[in-house]
């Protein structure tokens, strides 16, 4: 490190190299301790020889000081007359002549760029300058008796949604709300939420993002956001106009007010969170902060300087460094203590867990240290387990502590219903039960190693990356034309079924076909033990015609629609029905089910009502299987029947009897995705009985 021209005593002051940011100065500074126009400014900036911070306070001009002292690569000072709502950014220099004293300035020789850098720990970004600068942040807020819902993992039911998208067409929430952080918690977007039985609302990025340039220039945004410049700092954007234009605290509070209303429902908020790669981009991309203050440390390079890219993005953040792993570590648990958020889903999680040989390691420093932390290693932690580069899938190898998005239940739920059948009404071959069987029981073989339960898999259909589950059944290749792209974007693996035809269709046997489908995939979702998410507007038979990347949609086909439909009607009606049906099995367990595998258990059994065989597990033409679960300590057991076949079938319901040998009491038929389920519901049937299941069916009992 080069030691800055300035290290004399003359230029010194007392001020701190921690906390890292913006903070009160600490007694014996030389400043006037607990004024807040007073400031302990600190920026872990390695590569840099001397570091200027530009400030502006309200209602003032812009001033300049230098930063007089470093320690370990922190550049540290104290910065008067700069109060709450103050402009900043930091600038690096060689010059050896430093400003001691902050000095006016009538401008930035802005050249059109960006000429300042963020503050990594900055609370709030703002841009009303022309440019991006941090803003210094109080972080007062009236929270009452808010308090988080710690809702068990095993009762947890994942909601995944966008700040905009929710609520951006709701007839009922009213205009200036829609598509912000007061539209997400408006009365009637909760209460959507809770006649649908989910119990955690994970949000798409609302760290502050920036728009990718070849978007800009498409006259597109990235609508998703997982494009991260600030991770201390809320996404302005998502606030009312009314709140943008009060200021960044106003900003804030608006979003603390959604947590507050959220949580008064019973609903956690789980954030999405990107920090594997920032908005600053690939070498060609634009210093924003990282870059500026040290991008060799910041960012993971090879032996010649080049960066290591395993998130596709072109920059990937070096969790070899300490300083990274702190930052990271701070921001979490900042948003923890001043947001009340409740967990966290962590994109490409790999890239953060990859040592010096860009090897994955599930005892990296950065798992540890979230395993040590009392506030982070008390909240929910998801991994989404893969990253772009070599090795990149490692989907049951998290450490205890973490779930992990389950890719093997998402493509063995789609396989069997969807590919399958597709294979097999074409005149071919689908697979047998066995995948379908692993995913319903939680894939626990996957989680065994890691010494986690099945309770590690967060089980998914569709995320906001892919078709949704409308699409899924409505369209056999992707359609993203809309991106710019000449469709070359986005996943060609969909394992999807059109049930023939490509898209909208008017025709009702297709449509009855698709609608069964996705009563199969999201009744399979909710019987599945685990931990399930559903994709916003999934439960509305919500489509994006085809478009199975529409991150840079911010438009009706990326929002969810309303608007009244038998379709959408059937379907929110069938996902309420399932949500109901896994939480009153849940109930009637104990509080450790399923984690502790002695006491409960799962039988498997064939069309006959007898054990399956291995032969059968491996016959792609025997579709048809039982799955008896529950537990001793359990008040009723739940038995579901699966047929993957195009017919109907006889099935014999498994002969269960008491300890003393008498016969087990009836089974009674909860539900059926079959069209038949009004007509059905509620009938008993004998164990050892035959009962029967229509064509690409589920059927639930109870006994």
């Amino acid at each position: 490190m080069v030691m800055p021209l300035f290290d004399t005593a003359s230029t010194r002051d007392a001020s701190s190299a921690y906390p890292l940011g913006v903070s009160v100065p600490r007694p014996g500074s030389g400043a006037d301790y607990g004024v807040q126009s007073s400031a302990n400014v600190a920026v872990y900036a390695p590569a840099v020889e001397n570091l200027e911070i530009a400030y502006k306070a309200p209602g003032s001009e812009w001033h300049l000081q230098t930063l007089p002292n470093v320690t370990h690569g922190v550049h540290h000072g104290i910065v008067e007359d700069f109060p709450y709502g103050s402009l900043y950014g930091f600038r690096a220099t060689s010059k050896a002549d430093p400003l001691p004293l902050a000095v006016p300035i009538v401008d930035l020789d802005d050249d059109g760029g960006q000429p300042l850098l963020l503050d990594p720990y900055g609370r709030a970004v703002d841009q009303r300058e022309g440019f991006l600068t941090s803003v210094r942040m109080a972080g007062d807020f009236d929270w009452g008796t808010d308090e988080l819902p710690r809702t068990q993992w095993r009762n947890t039911i994942i909601y995944e949604a966008h700040v905009r998208g929710q609520s951006m067409l709701h007839p009922d929430v009213p205009e200036e709300l829609r598509g912000t952080y007061a539209g997400m918690a408006h009365p009637a977007i909760i209460e959507h939420f809770k006649s649908l039985g989910i119990t955690a609302v994970q949000l798409l990025p609302v760290h502050f993002h920036l728009d990718e340039l070849h978007l800009q220039n498409l006259g597109l945004t990235n609508y998703w956001g997982y494009n991260t410049a600030a991770f201390f700092a809320p996404h302005a954007a998502y606030a009312t106009q009314a709140a943008r234009d009060a200021g960044p605290h106003a900003v804030q509070d608006e979003f603390k007010g959604m947590v507050k209303l959220l949580h008064a429902a019973g609903l956690e908020v789980i954030l999405d969170v990107v920090y594997n790669h920032t908005a600053e981009g690939g070498p060609d991309g634009q210093a924003i902060s990282f870059r500026g203050l040290g991008e060799d440390t910041y960012y993971r390079t090879d032996g010649h300087g080049k960066y290591i890219d395993t998130t596709g993005c072109g920059n990937s953040l070096n969790f070899g460094q300490p300083r990274v792993v702190q930052l990271v570590l701070d921001s979490l648990r900042y948003w923890v203590d001043e947001f009340h958020i409740d967990g966290f889903r962590f994109d490409l999680a790999v890239t953060l867990c990859r040592n010096a040989d860009n090897e994955f390691d599930p005892r990296h420093p950065f798992l540890v240290a979230v395993a040590a932390d009392p506030v982070l290693s008390d909240v929910k932690l998801i991994a989404e387990p893969w990253d772009v580069g070599y090795g990149g899938w490692q989907t049951g190898r998290f450490p205890g502590g973490w779930v992990d998005w389950n890719d093997h239940f998402r493509d063995g739920v789609r396989s069997f219903w969807l590919a399958d059948r597709a294979a097999i009404e074409a005149g071919g071959q689908g697979g047998s039960v066995a995948r379908l069987a692993d995913a319903l029981s939680g894939s626990a073989g996957l989680f065994e190693a890691s010494g986690r339960s099945r309770l590690a898999s967060v089980n998914l259909i569709t995320a906001h990356d892919g078709f949704t589950l409308n699409d899924l059944v409505s369209y056999d290749r992707k359609h993203n034309e809309a991106n710019g792209e000449q469709n070359r974007d986005g996943h060609g693996d969909n394992r999807s079924y059109n049930h023939g035809f490509e898209g909208r269709s008017e025709d009702e046997s297709i449509l009855a076909q698709r609608s069964q489908s996705r009563r199969n995939l999201m009744a399979s979702l909710m019987i599945s033990l685990g931990v399930p998410m559903i994709t916003a507007g999934d439960e509305l038979a919500r489509t994006q015609q085809g478009n199975n990347n529409a991150y840079c949609q911010d438009n009706p086909l990326a929002w969810l629609d309303w608007t009244r439909t038998p379709e959408s009607a059937e379907m929110l009606r069938s996902t309420k029905r399932y949500v109901r049906l896994r939480k009153e099995f849940l109930a009637s367990q104990p509080h450790d089910f399923p984690a502790r595998d002695e006491q409960s258990y799962i039988y498997w059994f064939d069309h006959a009502g007898q054990p399956m065989s291995m032969d059968q597990w491996n016959d792609p033409r025997h579709r048809v299987m039982q799955l008896l679960l529950g537990s001793d300590d359990g008040t009723l057991a739940g038995l579901v029947v699966v047929n993957g076949s195009g017919s109907d079938v006889n099935i014999t319901l498994p002969e269960l009897k008491n300890d003393d040998g008498t016969p087990r009491r009836m089974f009674e038929l909860r539900l059926t995705t079959s069209p038949l389920h009004e007509l059905r519901q509620g009938s008993r049937v004998a164990s050892g009985e035959m009962d029967s299941i229509e064509a690409n069916s589920i059927n639930i009992y109870r006994t």
